[in-house]
């Protein structure tokens, strides 16, 4: 088989079973589509739960405490970069793109310091209008720089690709007010509000303009090599939209095509933290550590107070609004595939860097409570030789995509040390089997206000989650506690179920970086 065109589509903090096809009330017909043309994976888990890591680790197939991107607001280092998948694929004849959100050098840093990263807020302004790359092994980018409208895009100079185009045109201040003019109905939750903002001049819509206008390129170049009886170059892309993330602020009409009285609401919704590891209250009642500023954006942004039904109804059809519009930039750009004919020549890949609490034991947003709705995300491949309309329950991680892109490519990826290609699982040549999943995540007290160190294994049917530090621990049995309302680690009628799974978690390679980095900012 001829090289395939390798097409990466990423959404962020997308659950995985908010899809149409996972059976919640949120319309993703073409995602929905593209499942049936191709096998989706129920098991799959992020190898951490926030941003920086698990793009980082999706990129160089490493775990975080190898990487050493163990926590947001840590830079990948660009060697290690090099070693990527997109590196990997760069020196192999590939053309590479990123377009979008990456989010492998922190956007904010501590005393607003330079780092000299295009992300970087106080550094941008550093890299002209024509720069396109190249970046993290990727020859060319189009990037914006956060795309959570929390913060407002950047004027120039500052911002990067899509900042700059949202203020090209001098219409930038109307834009923001149109973007925080709340429309009715009014929402009373917090962190949500229907957007007044045209969905034209939208982040998501404008990652699906550039990543159709790719295709269409590399579409026509293919077929000129091809008439030209030449080999035609492939390319590797990754593609990446900033929502469903919060805040919760869809644009119309995407506001309001999920009514809250008729979404759903997760079965347990109530905090019950007297039933949890010491950490879970902790995490959301200790003051959060790091500079005053950071520390604002901690308690005013990453955290969220219990909402109630009502106002939890209207954050997820607000929520799922973000995915429709998602959705809908997905199928632009697989018709985009078929316009250029390239759709039977390119393994399409989607899935998320991690999902989100949603509602579930009564938090929001993310943090150190691996649940499920947290922990587990989609993944989706249609391609050459891949099976239509099949599901998959292995075990898997999107730490796992680095090789399987390798594999497909035919190329070595050199930093993929903990990356398993999930080929032989979607051909059934090869070893087929996987009996579990890893995440881990080291984070300081500026984020919550107390130092984790937290090591997650999950299998098809169970879970634990280790503190390292303290070995407090928490265990589920998720075929028979789905919404993991008992916590077993401590139950010695579980006491085989729990050193099976320790066995699995400290099975972890002793190759963790040392010393690790320290964050530059909070994220």
């Amino acid at each position: 088989m001829k090289r395939p065109n390798i097409l990466l589509i990423m959404s962020d903090q997308h659950r995985a079973d908010c899809f149409g096809f996972e059976g919640r009330r949120v319309q993703t017909p073409h995602l929905d589509l593209l499942a049936r043309q191709g096998t989706r994976f129920t098991q799959c888990i992020t190898p951490n739960v926030v941003c920086m890591p698990s793009r980082s680790a999706i990129l160089t197939g490493m775990l975080p405490l190898t990487s050493g991107v163990h926590d947001n607001g840590i830079d990948l280092d660009e060697s290690i970069a090099a070693g990527g998948f997109s590196g990997s694929l760069s020196k192999a004849g590939y053309d590479t793109r990123f377009i979008g959100k990456a989010h492998f050098s922190s956007n904010h840093s501590y005393a607003n310091r330079p780092t000299g990263r295009c992300e970087n807020i106080p550094s941008s302004h550093m890299f002209a209008d024509d720069w396109q790359g190249p970046y993290m092994g990727f020859e060319k980018v189009e990037l914006m720089q956060l795309g959570h409208n929390y913060w407002l895009p950047e004027a120039s100079p500052g911002g990067l690709h899509y900042e700059r185009w949202y203020h090209r045109d001098g219409l930038g201040a109307m834009k923001n007010a149109l973007y925080s003019q709340r429309l009715d109905p009014k929402t009373q939750a917090a962190q949500t509000h229907n957007s007044a903002l045209p969905t034209a001049w939208h982040n998501s819509t404008w990652v699906g303009d550039r990543t159709v206008a790719y295709i269409a390129e590399q579409g026509r170049r293919q077929r000129e090599a091809t008439d030209a009886q030449a080999t035609a170059q492939p390319f590797c892309a990754w593609v990446s939209m900033a929502d469903p993330h919060h805040p919760f602020d869809a644009p119309a009409p995407w506001c309001w095509m999920h009514r809250p009285d008729e979404v759903d609401l997760p079965p347990h919704r109530l905090r019950d933290l007297d039933k949890r590891p010491w950490w879970h209250r902790a995490a959301l009642e200790n003051t959060p550590g790091g500079t005053p500023e950071s520390r604002k954006v901690r308690e005013e942004y990453s955290r969220m107070t219990p909402q109630s039904d009502a106002q939890l109804r209207e954050i997820i059809a607000n929520y799922y609004g973000m995915i429709s519009l998602v959705d809908h930039q997905v199928g632009r750009i697989l018709s985009a595939l078929d316009d250029a004919g390239l759709a039977d020549k390119t393994l399409v890949v989607f899935t998320s860097d991690h999902g989100e609490l949603l509602g579930d034991h009564g938090l929001m947003l993310k943090g150190p409570m691996h649940y499920e709705g947290l922990l587990r995300v989609g993944l989706i491949m249609r391609g050459p030789g891949i099976a239509a309309n099949q599901e998959n329950n292995q075990p898997v991680s999107t730490l796992d995509l680095a090789a399987t892109f390798g594999d497909y490519a035919s190329t070595p990826v050199p930093s993929a040390v903990h990356s398993q290609s999930l080929r032989p699982l979607l051909t059934g040549i090869g070893n087929a089997e996987r009996d579990h999943a890893y995440n881990e995540w080291r984070l300081g007290p500026s984020r919550c206000g107390v130092a984790l160190d937290l090591r997650t294994v999950r299998t098809r049917s169970a879970k634990l989650t280790l503190e390292l530090d303290s070995g407090v621990g928490e265990m589920y049995d998720l075929s028979n506690d789905p919404y993991e309302c008992v916590n077993l680690f401590d139950d010695p009628k579980h006491r085989g179920l729990r050193e099976e799974l320790m066995q699995r978690l400290m099975s972890r390679p002793d190759d963790i970086r040392n010393p690790l980095p320290e964050p530059v900012g909070p994220a």
